[in-house]
């Protein structure tokens, strides 16, 4: 099966999935939901178009993580927030914000039709909309796009022959394996409540599986006559 290839770094990501009023989480690595948002955007799919969006949703997503990244939690502070039944007004709230910093990480979405991920990886490069990592104001600080980046090979093996991204000018210092995060089709994995179930402007999300492996990276051998 052909396997999508996006690279998501920058100085700082967020991938929640449980947020809640004046708390907002973020997962150690990218959330389907928010990746399949992502190519929503490059695609300029409205957030109340399920017929266009549902394709994406059916991909296989596998995510290995280059750098890791550092979880940070910011405070913030808004003045004169009316409450929900507008029964009161606080005069001060307090807002908590997690996000990674100087995370990269390799995503692959695997799907049974070569088309549908061609047009999204012109789209990448090409976008409709402002691409974000999780968060408007989350800029990525290198190209989402990859090039080459559509590749005929199954999820797996995609995430271990492709490069390290972390720092691309020393791939001698890469390591040997990476962990990888594979959304699995039973239930074996960690549980994540991250698959889109309608368009964005419903917001209905379900469950999926994920299981962690280690790849081994895939090194170019030169061959050197005797």
């Amino acid at each position: 099966m052909p396997t999508l290839l996006l690279r998501l770094a920058g100085p700082m990501q967020s991938w929640g999935t449980i947020s809640r009023f004046d708390q907002r989480d973020t997962g150690k690595e990218p959330s389907k939901s928010g990746v399949i948002g992502l190519l929503a955007a490059a695609l300029g799919i409205d957030r109340e178009n399920w017929y266009d969006l549902e394709p994406l949703t059916l991909l296989t997503m596998g995510v290995r993580h280059d750098r890791p990244g550092v979880l940070k939690r910011d405070y913030q502070t808004a003045q004169n927030i009316i409450s929900a039944d507008r029964s009161k007004v606080h005069q001060t709230a307090v807002t908590t914000r997690d996000y990674l910093t100087d995370a990269v990480f390799l995503v692959g979405l695997e799907g049974r039709g070569r088309r549908l991920l061609e047009r999204a990886h012109a789209a990448l490069r090409n976008p409709v909309w402002p691409l974000a990592l999780g968060r408007k104001s989350y800029v990525p600080s290198e190209s989402i796009w990859l090039d080459g980046g559509i590749v005929d090979t199954p999820l797996l093996d995609a995430l271990a022959v492709w490069p390290w991204l972390a720092s691309p000018r020393q791939q001698e210092a890469a390591p040997e394996r990476l962990l990888a995060s594979i959304e699995s089709d039973d239930d074996c994995g960690a549980l994540r409540m991250d698959q889109p179930l309608s368009s964005f402007a419903e917001r209905r999300f379900g469950a999926r599986f994920v299981r962690a492996e280690w790849v081994i990276l895939q090194r170019e051998t030169n061959h050197v006559s005797a």
